[in-house]
């Protein structure tokens, strides 16, 4: 966050003013132009005695807008935008019908070049103002080659409360079934889905399927999963696409298996579909949730995996398996980490974090050793398989839990201490313990790979107090239209003059 919005959450730049609660109620009109971008998808401006808010809607900076207050604290208060009064340069027209409803691509209304410079000064803001980074230097985001169409995996949800759009419910009319959706999950609401006709973020085979799916559920009478009674059929859609094949997997989540329904989907998918290599697995599962995966598995079409490419590597990635959703943009990511490893023919190489072990296996072409450390023992088997599968004999995987140091001491005894760690955290950032544990090792070089510039801030201001230097910040954008970004940091040691 930046300078201004932390002025604002602190209340210090009202210091000896009258307190906002005297000045404004809730439900006041109020008018301001957006200086800034803050979390949780708001957008940040002052009104002209210097109250600081926080406003909610698809705004751009540089807009002008006229806001509901929704809330009055001691140092801010926060608003819902309401009229757009004069647009940002920044804007552009987003091509989604479902805009601004549909929670996926916030940013949509915001041209691409303006997105990587929102998300540049994201990371830089983070670093400066969460990690103490005074001087930090955080080159341009890396653009995605593809800004529409680079997903290779969307999950569709169904259930049996459709979610009306506003003009329906004026209207009253209602063109489509109330009872029935196939789609994305209005925000915040797990009940209701919204319908989609076309995902621009999804490839195109991918919207064919969900228009096949969603008719033949409609002409087989398939009643979709209701959360709250826990009743119904067809809960999700899941779709993941190859880039190197342009093959598809298309795994259909159900609460109960039939096999004459599968066959009937298969053939109607496979007559409708000719030119696309497909495979067709079911995902059955009994609980009582809306995640898109089973508690079994059954084979339907095909051999029920894809394959993909990374460089040189290739790839077996099962319904369940993570994978990078941004397959070319991940090349440039993992080109990137491989750059600030600057790795040699003699070194050893960690990577924590490693999955299914992507980064493992694309460091060890260039290096002696890659150790891929993993708590999750599943993703640990697949990581082998991959190995094996691209006949790389230099990259060794083990499950461990790195919150415990004593836990990777034979890993050390018996590889060897790394030149270079490379980490790859989930969202929440390294645990402390977990941090801990790679700080003693005291490889030359970290190169955190992050999804979160809060908790890179975070993480980075502990390992520079243990001798490190933050040398470089690269974002990386593999989500574009969406607030998401990837940031590469590398850390070296710093060297001891004299």
């Amino acid at each position: 966050m930046s300078k201004t919005v932390q002025e604002a959450l602190s209340g210090g730049a009202l210091e000896g003013r009258p307190s906002l609660r005297e000045t404004y109620r809730k439900g006041d009109s109020i008018e301001l132009s957006i200086t800034d971008i803050a979390e949780k998808d708001q957008c940040f401006g002052r009104l002209e005695d210097g109250a600081g808010v926080f406003v909610r809607g698809m705004l751009a900076i540089g807009d002008r807008v006229s806001a509901r207050v929704i809330k009055v604290k001691p140092g801010y208060m926060e608003a819902v935008s309401e009229t757009l009064l004069q647009p940002s340069p920044d804007r552009t027209e987003p091509c989604c019908p479902v805009f601004g409803v549909c929670g996926g691509c916030k940013w949509m209304h915001v041209d691409y070049a303006a997105q990587l410079r929102y998300k540049q000064k994201k990371v830089r803001d983070a670093l400066v103002h969460i990690g103490g980074f005074d001087n930090v230097d955080v080159v341009s985001a890396l653009p995605a080659p593809e800004s529409f169409h680079y997903r290779n995996k969307v999950e569709f949800s169904c259930s049996s409360r459709r979610y009306l759009m506003p003009e329906e419910i004026a209207s009253g009319r209602f063109e489509k079934p109330r009872d029935f959706a196939l789609g994305f999950h209005a925000p915040g609401n797990f009940e209701k889905v919204l319908e989609i006709d076309e995902c621009f973020l999804a490839k195109p085979e991918m919207n064919r399927v969900l228009a096949l799916t969603r008719r033949f559920a409609l002409e087989q009478g398939l009643e979709p999963y209701a959360v709250r009674e826990h009743t119904g059929y067809l809960r999700n859609l899941m779709l993941r696409y190859s880039e190197d094949d342009r093959s598809l997997m298309v795994n259909i989540v159900t609460s109960w298996y039939d096999e004459e329904r599968m066959q009937l989907y298969c053939e109607l998918l496979t007559s409708s579909m000719p030119d696309v290599p497909l495979t067709i697995v079911n995902n059955v599962t009994t609980r009582k949730n809306t995640v898109a995966t089973g508690e079994k598995e059954y084979l339907v079409y095909g051999d029920g995996v894809v394959r993909e490419r990374l460089g040189n590597l290739r790839f077996r990635i099962s319904a369940n398996s993570f994978f990078q959703t941004n397959t070319r943009q991940a090349e440039v990511l993992y080109n990137g980490i491989m750059r600030m490893a600057d790795l040699s023919a003699e070194d050893t190489v960690y990577d924590l974090y490693c999955g299914t072990g992507t980064i493992t296996l694309y460091l060890a072409r260039n290096c002696r050793l890659a150790v891929g450390l993993e708590v999750v023992e599943s993703s640990i088997g697949d990581a082998r398989e991959n190995a094996a599968m691209n006949e790389v004999g230099n990259a060794v995987f083990h499950s461990m839990d790195l919150k415990d140091f004593h836990t990777i001491v034979p890993a050390l005894e018996e590889y060897g201490q790394p030149r270079v760690i490379v980490t790859d955290p989930p969202r929440a950032g390294m645990h402390p313990k977990a941090l801990e544990t790679m700080l003693r090792i005291q490889p030359e070089t970290i190169v955190y790979v992050s999804c979160n510039p809060a908790n890179l801030a975070r993480d980075g201001k502990v390992i520079v107090e243990y001798g490190y230097v933050l040398e470089e910040v690269v974002p990386v954008d593999m989500f574009p239209h969406t607030s998401h970004v990837e940031t590469l940091a590398c850390f070296r040691m710093q060297r001891e003059k004299g």
